[in-house]
């Protein structure tokens, strides 16, 4: 892996799954830790990271958090390069070690 991309671990792999299970839909952290079932402290960081790499894009929800009765949620998208570059992770560990579930 060059230096342009994160770090995959097997968690990095989950979220890179959950998320290109709807590659044009926007979810939420918690959908997206709730599917690759990860706990907040290892999914953020990830987040961040592959944002970082602009393989997602996020965004904070614009509704009052008062009216919804909850806090706002951030959320997230993978990007045109993001979809390019998981699937040929993906591809990658699927031919060395088989075909896997990442989701």
């Amino acid at each position: 892996m060059g230096t342009d991309q994160p770090r995959m671990s097997a968690q990095t792999l989950k979220v890179l799954g959950a998320l290109l299970s709807s590659p044009r839909d926007e979810l939420s952290g918690a959908e997206i830790g709730r599917v690759a079932k990860l706990a907040s402290g290892t999914l953020y960081p990830i987040l961040i990271r592959l944002e970082q790499a602009k393989w997602l894009e996020s965004r904070w929800e614009t509704d009052d958090p008062k009216a919804l009765g909850r806090p706002r949620r951030r959320f997230y998208r993978v990007t045109g390069l993001g979809v390019s570059k998981a699937r040929e992770v993906l591809r990658e560990v699927d031919s060395a070690f088989g075909s896997l579930s990442w989701a």
